[in-house]
């Protein structure tokens, strides 16, 4: 039985000597994150249903305010307090605020509920960003470049799994317990996530130790079998250099990551990629929460519908993750791997044009949602590993934030206004066509440009020489 299991894992990751620890942390970091917020998303979109759906571009409006407002309180963070500080007191900042809203809604009358309602809508929305990226950056600063090509889908099976585990607990219980008793487990899965976090630091040195091992390995093109012993200079200078990043104040000014986006071509193609994808999502999601409106008065009819819809996304995200993603990513590199959710945009909303119906739709979301949290996250955020260590945290975290919901804007306002006109459902899809295509061709050069960056060695390296001087400034 045993052996079976190690077989599995073995073709389900390609795991390295030293890393089994650092990837079990990671893995479980990411499930109580996912968790905690998949319990909280049903909750949020019946909300936002229940605030009414020609409300909802006010709420996106909200939700980027709240991004404006807190990035540059994240970024005097960084600025301020090592990583094993800054971290575990963001999540803590956010279990102060649920149960804030746990009180509110216990206590308020019914009458200011919808209200209520729409203030934590735009919450949930600027929490799932934060929480998440904060994580990203986390990952992307303690794996090295050839670790987190081979690591990454695994280590996002841990937040598919806390996924499913959060619909499912919505699902199941939103009945017995109504929704806002589900607030207080979502809470106590953050301040798990906050303390995992601290045990992942002291594993940054046996992972570092593991990185050295593989990538001197792979220089000497020697069997991934063979014995391969660091010399103690360099293990010793591999200890000292963790030591030192760990108790390292990253800092910089408050407003450096928009200043670093708007110098490099590099990041300012993620940027992009961003905005295209927030904005086709927007779209989407709109287009859902039209349809699901009409579909019963019961609130908690709808709970469950939206849960039940996270709950598909999620199986398949997982089966995805655990055989193929990895592999994905190492077989056709990170480019192609990049273009296949624009691929899947261009086909689905070319189908909603020609067939609008809520049996397309949903399977468009699902296999969209689907190949965003399998293939194209994990993706995306190897693009990060070759950069210097502030970028990983202030231009990653505006990029994953501000960015994300200026897109949503974008999508959210084009939509109504659009919608306004009076274009159909099936004029609205066919207007994405082209923001897809776009998206296609930004992709490959941003997986040519990684390439680039990550040019000869494995370990992050400094930008080729004509983007040199955009990261010293």
């Amino acid at each position: 039985m045993k052996s079976s299991m190690t077989r599995l894992l073995n073709r389900a990751v390609d795991l390295r000597k030293g890393e089994g620890a650092a990837l079990a942390f990671s893995f479980a970091y990411y499930f109580l994150l996912l968790c905690a917020y998949y319990i909280l998303r049903p909750i949020r979109d019946e909300m936002g249903v229940a605030g009414g759906v020609d409300n909802l571009a006010w709420l996106f409006t909200g939700t980027l305010l709240g991004m404006m407002l807190l990035h540059p309180v994240f970024t005097s963070l960084v600025k301020r307090l090592p990583r094993n500080r800054f971290v575990p007191l963001t999540y803590r900042f956010f279990i102060g605020n649920l149960l804030i809203f746990f009180v509110l809604l216990k206590t308020m009358p019914l009458e200011n509920s919808v209200w209520i309602g729409r203030i934590f809508f735009i919450w949930v929305s600027v929490f799932n960003l934060f929480v998440i990226s904060v994580f990203w950056s986390f990952m992307t600063d303690i794996y090295r470049s050839s670790q987190s090509k081979r690591l990454f889908g695994m280590l996002a099976v841990g937040g598919t799994i806390g996924a499913i585990a959060g619909s499912s607990i919505t699902s199941a219980l939103v009945s017995v317990l109504g929704p806002v008793n589900l607030l207080l487990i979502s809470a106590l899965l953050l301040e798990g996530a906050a303390r995992v976090s601290n045990a992942l630091e002291r594993s940054e040195q046996t992972l570092a130790l593991a990185a050295l091992e593989d990538e001197q390995r792979s220089e000497a093109k020697a069997d991934v079998e063979a014995a391969f012993i660091p010399s103690a200079a360099q293990t010793q200078g591999t200890i000292e250099a963790v030591a030192l990043k760990q108790k390292e104040v990253i800092g910089g000014g408050v407003f450096e990551g928009v200043g670093d986006v708007l110098r490099s071509p590099y990041l300012i193609g993620i940027a992009v990629l961003m905005l295209l994808f927030t904005v086709t999502s927007t779209y989407l999601y709109f287009m859902q929460a039209e349809i699901i409106s009409g579909v019963s008065q019961d609130s908690r009819i709808r709970t469950q519908v939206f849960a039940n819809i996270d709950l598909i996304v999620n199986i398949i995200t997982l089966i995805t993750q655990l055989f193929l993603t990895g592999r994905i990513m190492r077989v056709f590199g990170i480019g192609l791997s990049l273009a296949f959710l624009p691929i899947v945009s261009l086909l689905g909303f070319g189908i909603m044009g020609i067939a609008p119906t809520l049996m397309v739709l949903v399977v468009f979301q699902i296999l969209r949602r689907a190949g965003n949290y399998a293939i194209q996250r994990p993706a995306r955020e190897v693009l990060y590993t070759v950069l210097p260590r502030t970028e990983k945290y202030k231009a990653k975290n505006f990029n994953d934030t501000f960015v994300y919901r200026v897109g949503d804007q974008l999508g959210a306002w084009s939509y109504t206004a659009m919608a306004w006109l009076g274009l159909s459902v099936s004029s609205l899809a066919i207007s994405m066509i082209p923001v897809s295509a776009v998206w296609l061709v930004l992709v490959l050069w941003l997986g040519k440009r990684y390439q680039d960056y990550n040019r000869p060695a494995a370990a992050p390296v400094s930008p080729p020489a004509e983007d040199q001087d955009q990261v010293n400034a």
